[in-house]
């Protein structure tokens, strides 16, 4: 089941974290509601003890977002980069579901992922003037390091051009080495 994208879904544990009713830190921000983002992140975070998260939840739900939630289909992801690299990340899945059908394209942490059952197998992410790809493990992307020399690599991710000519073998290898990693 997906975890609960909307902010309130943190209230519960701000109010016990921190001893407070959601009225108590509603007032807050209000008392901070001119201050910018990293501002307000920063007073929550020093003066009261808040995590990242809770003091995200927190500030953007005062500032009217309600979920974290953007997209709910890959295709509404598509639609809002690049149409360079929306035809790269196509290719990439494509070719994958191709070879692997049992795999679900799906939306997490707002970017198109795969996922063959409970395990996510490969993901992607658009950046201004480049893709992020990852096979979701440090140690298949280790294994097929000197397969890519020619790609900028990540401790964790590869980073390809957006109009990259799609490698299949390799995106296929890696996809495979990383299903074996799952069973």
């Amino acid at each position: 089941m997906p975890k609960d994208p909307s902010r309130e879904a943190h209230f519960p544990a701000i109010e016990k974290r921190y001893g407070e009713k959601m009225a108590y830190w509603f007032k807050v921000m209000r008392e901070i509601k001119n201050e910018k983002y990293p501002q307000q992140i920063a007073h929550l975070r020093e003066n009261y003890g808040f995590s990242q998260a809770h003091a995200n939840a927190l500030v953007m739900y005062s500032r009217g977002s309600t979920s974290s939630r953007r997209h709910d289909t890959p295709a509404e992801f598509y639609k809002t980069i690049d149409p360079k690299q929306a035809t790269t990340m196509r290719k990439i899945f494509k070719t994958i579901q191709t070879k692997y059908p049992k795999t679900e394209l799906v939306i997490a942490w707002n970017q198109p992922m795969l996922k063959l059952g409970d395990d996510y197998i490969f993901g992607a992410s658009s950046s201004k003037n480049h893709i992020t790809i990852s096979p979701w493990s440090t140690d298949v992307l280790d294994a097929f390091r000197e397969k890519m020399d020619h790609l900028k690599l990540n401790k964790k991710t590869i980073v390809i051009p957006s109009d990259w000519k799609v490698e299949e073998k390799l995106i296929l290898d890696m996809v495979k080495a990383r299903i074996a990693e799952t069973k």
